[in-house]
């Protein structure tokens, strides 16, 4: 059943509509919350729009999209398109990753399970259910973290469902390999190997964020923390396969930028101009 967010009377409706909904997964074995974005003007008419897939759905209130969305649709900053949030739960830690292959401790082992849901399950059930465009000229996944890296990996996968795909924070240290037991970043970061070892270039566009206090770790004494070294160095694995900077990736780097939803919710509004522009 599908319910609509009630606010109060005294303060204005927002013209975005936020509805919730639940999918039960086959793949996953559980019920899937979703929160559902629709922009002005969906209640009428017959218009399709854009559509926008979120893992880690369940803080978009924590990133105040709604408010954001009612801001940059009034103004004419980005045109109208619907945001499809996917909500984790206690499994996170499994059903984000690599589809590939888990990390060095068994983490990402439904990471595969996942990438199902979403190509399999909930794109038909949306576009089933909602007047959503379809195809990858129109379609774009992203996610924060954990959640940017397994919104990474599924759109690398499937570019003839995803056009582009944001990365907020992306936990692109994701390893195979522990510190101790002899790691290496070129051949045991998996994001980074996987990308590298596809042949052929998906037909995809990328944007990556990271912020200059993500994190205080720095592995390889360079002054650099780890989290702006990864995406760095995954960013050279895409020249390498031959995109181009600004034409095919973007990269924000945010200065006091923290690993946490306020900074993403302020790199938001420049990842949404270049997704939907």
């Amino acid at each position: 059943m599908v319910t609509v967010t009630q606010t109060t009377p005294d303060v204005p409706l927002p013209a975005v509509t936020v509805r919730h909904d639940s999918l039960f997964s086959q793949r996953l074995q559980r019920a899937v919350e979703l929160t559902i974005l629709l922009p002005p003007g969906y209640g009428q008419g017959t218009q399709r729009f854009p559509v926008l897939y979120i893992n880690d759905g369940q803080d978009i209130p924590r990133l105040h999209l709604q408010l954001l969305l009612d801001s940059l649709f009034k103004r004419g900053a980005v045109p109208p398109f619907v945001v499809v949030g996917m909500h984790a739960n206690q499994e996170r830690l499994q059903e984000y990753g690599t589809a590939r292959q888990p990390d060095y401790k068994g983490r990402g082992a439904k990471a595969g399970k996942h990438a199902e849901f979403v190509t399999q399950e909930l794109m038909p059930f949306v576009e089933k259910n909602f007047r959503v465009l379809t195809g990858p000229a129109h379609t774009v996944i992203a996610g924060f973290s954990l959640g940017g890296l397994s919104a990474l990996d599924i759109a690398w996968a499937h570019p003839e469902k995803f056009g582009k795909v944001g990365v907020f924070s992306g936990s692109l240290w994701w390893r195979k390999r522990a510190y101790e037991d002899g790691y290496d970043d070129h051949n045991d970061r998996l994001m980074h190997t996987i990308i590298r070892q596809t042949v052929g270039k998906p037909a995809l566009k990328f944007w990556f964020e990271a912020g200059t206090d993500d994190e205080t770790s720095d592995r390889n004494g360079n002054g650099v923390i780890d989290a702006i070294d990864d995406t760095i160095d995954l960013l050279k694995e895409l020249k390498l396969k031959g995109y181009e900077r600004e034409t095919d990736f973007t990269y924000l780097e945010m200065e006091g930028g923290r690993h946490d939803a306020e900074t993403w919710a302020r790199a938001m509004p420049q990842f949404l101009a270049w997704a939907f522009r």
